[in-house]
């Protein structure tokens, strides 16, 4: 199988070395780096110095950029294009790939942001709307980049609508250290990818105020209750949240320390501006551009997720840390397990 992956940040890099590493399947794999000084550095040193040092590149990945080729000329020798890109990218990339006609997949997690023609779509909604004829899905599920990248054990999900992207995904990426499971439930899939971003940053929060491991496991059981509530009324299947994509990439985000959106949940609770927090950062931290759309999307069903939305009133400065967890704790008592429509 030949293997395009568009963008060289952490994740498509490390998805890229997984399978460059694995030369018994026999496949062939090329990574398209957006900066052409990057794709340059990367085929001369190979490494991506810049979104994960230390991992040598394999010799049989190629990689490629803007000097020598674009995502749509991939296309003509590709089995399988995966979009590596942040959300913020992803619309525009789809519509260059509009005529592509073998299986797509994006790595993307979170709602779109920052459009004033649209709700705040997640990418399948994303994809509707400017390549609504090409067969795609989601490549997601509790993954940090470098351990993908160092050969440990990983699991992902592969959801889709269509057999044959999730057969396409399954037969490129599943390996002696990353197994695949198939999932129809793309929507679930996303939301849990989505909400998850901005779930860690709470317990980032909740951990930096050092409220203890008790506090955790509150914050994340409840957090999952919110993120199933919001799947639910999209249209998502409630067993979807308890799978790898809801609860596993959940405690994985939350908990680990190589979590872009919990660091910025401890830098908030250090006294950081959201500015500070994402200039220490360095890198792209999902959570902070979807909890607003979240919210909001959240609202126009008649959702209340508190949890979302202290987050967001965190991140514009309208509340102190230490408020914040007064705020939550201040709530109504109620029963435990509502219906995850109400």
């Amino acid at each position: 199988m030949r293997i395009a992956i568009v963008g060289a940040g952490a994740w498509g890099t490390a998805l890229a070395v997984s399978v460059a590493s694995q030369t018994r399947h026999g496949h062939g794999v090329t990574l398209w780096a957006r900066d052409p000084q990057q794709a340059a550095a990367m085929q001369t040193e190979r490494v991506n110095r810049l979104y994960l040092p230390g991992v040598t590149l394999p010799h049989a990945l190629t990689i490629t950029g803007p000097a020598h080729s674009t995502p749509a000329a991939l296309l003509e020798q590709a089995d399988l294009m995966v979009l590596a890109t942040p959300m913020s990218g992803l619309r525009s990339l789809l519509a260059q790939l509009a005529d592509c006609r073998v299986p797509l997949a994006w790595l993307s997690k979170g709602f779109e942001a920052g459009r004033s023609d649209s709700d705040g779509c997640l990418a399948h909604e994303v994809q509707s709307q400017v390549a609504p004829q090409v067969l795609a899905g989601a490549l997601s599920g509790p993954s940090f980049a470098m351990e993908v990248a160092r050969g440990q054990p990983t699991a992902l999900v592969a959801a889709s609508a269509h057999a044959v992207v999730r057969q396409a995904l399954m037969a490129a990426f599943h390996g002696p250290t990353l197994r695949v499971y198939a999932n129809d439930d793309l929507v679930g899939v996303e939301v849990g990818g989505a909400v998850k971003n901005v779930l860690a940053i709470a317990t980032g929060l909740c951990d930096g105020l050092n409220l203890g491991a008790n506090a955790r496991a509150a914050l994340i059981t409840r957090g999952l209750a919110e993120m199933t509530r919001l799947g639910v009324a999209l249209g998502a299947r409630p067993d979807t949240f308890m799978g790898l994509s809801g609860l596993g990439d959940l405690v994985l985000t939350a908990t680990g320390d190589l979590s872009r959106n919990r660091q910025v949940g401890l830098a908030l609770a250090a006294g950081q501006s959201c500015a500070g927090a994402l200039a220490g950062l360095g890198h792209v931290a999902e959570g902070v551009y979807s909890a607003r759309t979240v919210v909001q999307r959240a609202r126009q069903l008649g959702l209340e997720l508190p949890i979302a939305q202290t987050v967001v009133a965190l991140l514009d400065g309208q509340l102190q840390p230490a408020e914040a967890v007064a705020l939550l704790m201040g709530r109504e008592p109620g029963f435990e397990l509502a219906q995850v429509g109400a």
